[in-house]
């Protein structure tokens, strides 16, 4: 009777331990998706970080301590007449970046953060700050390139895994120091090159733009790019921007993913050397988990949902290891 008390006591221990295991295993993870102004922006992401198996969590804006702002903008006198913001309040918000603010508070309890697509960033705010390339409707959005800013930098100090989508692989590019393209189009024909567009489709009759498929080289098989896509190409990913990252040289990032276009290798994938989970790829896997989970016309024109869905998951497994 006594043996059988044992064994039982033994089993019971036994299934705790592995409940243990498994609540460990597939504990909730919380990602945060990066703060910008179009709250409907943000669904495409969260669906693909709730199919991926996390929680998708909206951050709220993040400000330097000495900035003033009206309601959710900041206020005027930190803008050109263009929207950019000011040389010098760049050079603070590089300088500066999270410290002094309450961003320990308000990332409490986030594990991972998605950086999304949108507007040109500043490029005060570059390395080199370059003139703003003065394309109409192509503008920045000065407030949330300082959200961003300062959130990616506070990431990266402490090894809070990070995807950056299209834009958010820029600000990527842009706080670890990399040098940028502001328009691929102007690129193209500074060198007598009439561009092709295959980054970012040409306006249809309606006036407005589309997503356009086009393939992407994976060029580093001990990349966390090639742990993810598992091959040398990833086909048909979902592209619209008309900015790249330029070089990486002399900073922590390498390149793992090109596109040759018209005799120049397009940057598509970065990775920071020396974080364990900072990645940034300059196409829309999330746009690809839309459009099949909506049944669009055109989903078959892009990576399958698995593919897309396979970015956030590895973000989150990188959160449970």
């Amino acid at each position: 009777m006594e043996k059988s008390k044992n064994i039982i006591l033994r089993i019971a221990l036994l299934v705790v331990l592995l409940a243990s295991i498994c609540d460990a295993a597939f504990a909730q993870v919380r990602v945060g998706m990066a703060w910008q102004p179009t709250p409907k922006a943000y669904d495409r992401v969260a669906r693909s970080i709730e199919l991926a198996g996390g929680v998708a969590v909206i951050l709220p804006q993040m400000r330097p301590s000495s900035f003033d702002y009206d309601d959710d903008e900041l206020q005027k006198k930190y803008l050109d007449n263009d929207g950019v913001l000011l040389l010098q309040y760049a050079e603070i918000v590089k300088r500066d970046t999270y410290h002094g603010t309450a961003i320990d508070s308000l990332m409490r309890g986030i594990d991972a953060v998605v950086f999304l697509g949108g507007d040109d960033i500043s490029p005060t705010l570059f390395r080199e700050p370059q003139p703003w390339h003065g394309i109409a409707g192509d503008e920045c959005d000065a407030t949330r390139d300082v959200s961003e800013y300062l959130t990616m930098a506070y990431c990266l100090d402490n090894d809070i895994p990070v995807l950056g989508l299209c834009r958010g692989m820029q600000m990527l590019a842009v706080v670890s120091g990399a040098t940028m393209i502001q328009d691929l189009g102007t690129f193209y024909s500074e060198q007598g090159i009439e561009y092709n567009n295959l980054h970012r489709s040409l306006r249809d009759a309606s006036g407005k733009r589309h997503y356009t498929p086009h393939d992407v080289q994976v060029i580093d098989r001990s990349s966390l790019l090639y742990s993810i896509v598992l091959s040398d190409e990833i086909k048909n990913v979902p592209s619209w921007h008309h900015q790249v990252v330029g070089s990486v040289e002399g900073t922590e990032l390498k390149v793992t993913g090109i596109t040759p276009t018209q005799g120049t290798d397009i940057i598509e994938a970065i990775e920071r050397k020396d974080k364990p989970f900072a990645l940034g790829v300059q196409f829309h896997p999330e746009e690809a988990v839309r459009q099949h989970l909506d049944n669009t016309t055109t989903a078959s024109n892009f990576m399958q949902l698995y593919e897309g869905v396979s970015y956030f998951r590895a973000l989150i497994n990188k959160v449970r290891d």
